[in-house]
């Protein structure tokens, strides 16, 4: 069974996030959405239970989804979920170069781990969390950038 971790903080989930998990079924046979706690995020803007609530309600209908929440590497948490790939998306260069980053080095802390980079679909390219947080947090309207109700 290929299994595939799509780790992030989703700080909220988007529309982009879920549909790198949507494209990301049609290659694996399971996905791990692996919400994490990011050292250079002081603190969490949307509550992590809530938000685990959320992402799983999105996916209830399909048992190849799993939603965890995990504080340790990434490449360690793959050795123990048995986990050969992750699954990162890409709107831009500068995600390029972030991730490729963090992809050698994952690998070099897992040698059997895989990062697969799946790009950004057109139309959901220009969003992003910390845009989403900006402007829930001044009162502006973000349902047409996410899944699910706020």
């Amino acid at each position: 069974m290929k299994t595939a971790i799509f780790p992030g903080s989703f700080d909220p989930f988007t529309k982009g996030h879920h549909d790198i998990v949507v494209r990301s079924l049609q290659l694996f046979d399971k996905v791990v959405i692996a919400i994490g706690h990011n050292a250079q995020k002081n603190k969490r803007y949307f509550e992590i239970d809530w938000l685990v609530a959320k992402i799983d309600n999105l996916f209830a209908e399909d048992d190849r989804v799993e939603v965890i929440v995990y504080d340790e590497l990434t490449a360690e948490l793959a050795k123990k979920l048995g986990a050969e790939f992750l699954v990162r998306g890409l709107r831009n260069t500068t995600d390029f170069e972030y991730e490729n980053s963090i992809s050698q080095v994952n690998k070099t802390i897992n040698q059997g781990l895989e990062t697969v980079f799946l790009i950004t679909s057109p139309e959901l390219a220009q969003i992003s969390s910390s845009i989403i947080r900006e402007v829930h947090r001044y009162g502006g309207e973000v349902s047409s950038f996410l899944p699910y109700q706020i």
